[in-house]
């Protein structure tokens, strides 16, 4: 199975002017073609420190993918960076420009000088052509990389086994996703003879520590295929099963298998898979039982509120807020409820104190009231987050018919 680094590139993205969602794409394709990946790293806008990143990545990886970069400007610098980690110099590409000139052409504008830049690639690469922006891409085959311990880009050797890819993409997220699908995916699946999938199933949980669930779970973590893995959040923790096959059906069955045991052993921490929401699943199992449902927030910055406005539940009448002091939140809740009209409520209060950050919840049902009282110790900004998630996998669990 074939191993992938991914080197964004951007002095931009440094400084945090923009927000990569490149590599979260690229990572994702490349596991779905069974691809390995090992490092994703973020290099500024400089040739010689591009070129090492290149040169160190192909000393582990069989693909290295590069985006951004391959602008018009003098500042974009993959070009020359990925040409001077191959050992090779740059050359114009007329059908390229070509390209680039009628792209340009459709917006009505003639080209500049400095848009040739785009037509150049390093001697001896695969161009693709971009008829969706006008930056091309282009693909530098079984590269020279660096002899084992040297530092200079001069001391390199051709790679005894072959089969090294260096593929450049543009940084612009949608010009980058069409040409890895249209362009790189074929290449990929016959270049290196793809075959595998790598398919990840997440479950996630609430109720429980990430401590409690690797204490059930643990030697669940030590398999090497399907492999477990935790991911803990404010008040919700992942388990992500991934597996790897040569079809989409072996995935699946080796998925099913690890995610019965962990089902079994976790019981009603459970609440969704993939793409479910804890607010989501908790309106939802509200909505079987017939109830609509007004909220109360205090304290919270309108976290509840906005967690509750992405979700969009049906059956959700009001949410509200107010400044409320400790032991208010109970009176304030039953009002809330009375004046929306809605057969059930939830009320959630965070307290911040000096040594500690106390959270009050209150669920009014049909046929009953609760009260619960919590206490937070991680940092401060995270507690508006861990009381919305208690209070929801409390009105889950209530839902549900669980205490």
């Amino acid at each position: 199975m074939p191993s992938a680094e991914i080197i964004t590139i951007g002095t931009e993205i440094l400084l945090g002017e923009i927000v990569d969602t490149n590599t979260r794409f690229l990572a994702r394709a490349l596991r779905g073609l069974g691809v390995d990946l090992f490092r994703t790293i973020t290099i500024g806008d400089n040739v010689q420190r591009i070129a090492e990143a290149i040169q160190d990545s192909l000393c582990r990886a069989d693909i290295v993918i590069t985006t951004g970069g391959l602008g018009p400007t003098v500042d974009d610098p993959t070009r020359e960076a990925v040409a001077r980690a191959a050992g090779v110099e740059t050359e114009f590409c007329e059908e390229l420009w070509e390209q680039v000139k009628a792209v340009i052409a459709r917006y009505g504008r003639t080209p500049g000088e400095n848009q040739k830049r785009q037509a150049v690639v390093p001697r001896g690469a695969i161009a693709i052509q971009n008829p969706v922006g006008t930056a091309p891409a282009f693909i530098v085959e079984s590269p020279l990389r660096l002899l084992p311990n040297s530092t200079d880009l001069g001391e390199v050797s051709r790679r005894d086994e072959g089969g090294q890819a260096i593929i450049s993409l543009p940084g612009v997220p949608q010009e980058m996703e069409y040409l890895f699908h249209n362009s790189v995916v074929p290449y990929l699946q016959k270049h290196f003879d793809l075959r595998d999938i790598i398919k990840v199933r997440l479950l996630h949980t609430s109720g429980l520590g990430e401590g409690m669930i690797d204490e059930k779970i643990g030697e669940l973590e030590t398999l090497t295929n399907p492999t477990v893995g935790l991911a803990a959040h404010a008040g919700v923790v992942d388990v992500r099963i991934t597996a790897k096959a040569q079809s989409e059906a072996e995935a699946d069955r080796l998925i099913a298998e690890v995610e019965t045991v962990v089902r079994e052993r976790l019981g009603n921490a459970v609440f969704g898979v993939d793409e479910d929401t804890l607010e989501k699943v908790s309106f939802d199992a509200a909505a079987s039982r017939g109830w609509n449902l007004a909220a109360l927030e205090s304290g919270l910055d309108g976290r509840l509120a906005r967690a509750l406005s992405a979700a969009q539940p049906p059956n959700l009448l009001t949410v509200e807020s107010a400044a409320l002091q400790p032991g208010e939140l109970a009176a304030r809740t039953r009002q809330v409820r009375e004046r929306s009209g809605a057969k059930a409520a939830l009320g959630v209060a965070l307290f911040r104190r000096e040594s500690e950050q106390v959270i009050e919840l209150y669920l009014i049902l049909p046929d009953d009231e609760k009260s619960r009282r919590l206490t937070y110790g991680g940092p401060p900004n995270y507690s508006p987050r861990w009381a919305v998630n208690m209070a929801l996998n409390w009105l889950r669990l209530a839902a549900e018919g669980n205490k």
